[in-house]
């Protein structure tokens, strides 16, 4: 299995390096995450839209250990956090075998004790519900 997985591996690293970079540094906006472009591979808890909605993480306790605790599920779902900052996040995923680069983008809103989030995929225009089973599966692990 372990030579399976590593051709798989080898694979998708070469072809992620076919696909376009962002147009622009992903960030904020007037302090929100952006808006989805208007295609169906997109979710943000800060939509307005159902097509794109998604709820945000939830947390209890202290918000610098549940940015802590993202941090680490993320890499451990097999992102790659971009950029950091207080109450800001970039991190990306890369879809096995075709190489498709996703952007997962966190804002820590400590007042609503929520961490809002954003996944889109940088190319098409269906992503088969990638993005929002991605953002499910943080969030289970996130709460585990």
């Amino acid at each position: 299995m372990d030579i399976f997985s590593d051709a798989v591996a080898a694979l998708t690293s070469q072809l992620s390096g076919l696909w376009p970079q962002p147009k622009e540094k992903p960030q904020l906006v007037s302090g929100k995450l952006r808006a989805c472009p208007g295609t169906p591979n997109c979710v943000s808890s800060e939509s307005t839209d159902p097509v794109f909605k998604i709820a945000p993480l939830a947390f209890s306790g202290f918000p610098e250990q549940a940015w802590a605790a993202l941090k680490l599920v993320i890499r451990a779902q097999g992102g790659t956090v971009q950029d950091e900052s207080k109450e800001y996040l970039w991190s990306t995923f890369t879809v096995p075998v075709f190489g498709f680069i996703d952007d997962v983008e966190f804002r820590l809103s400590a007042s609503e004790g929520v961490i809002h989030v954003r996944s889109a995929s940088r190319l098409g225009i269906s992503d088969l519900g990638v993005n929002r089973g991605r953002v499910e599966q943080l969030r289970k692990a996130f709460h585990e």
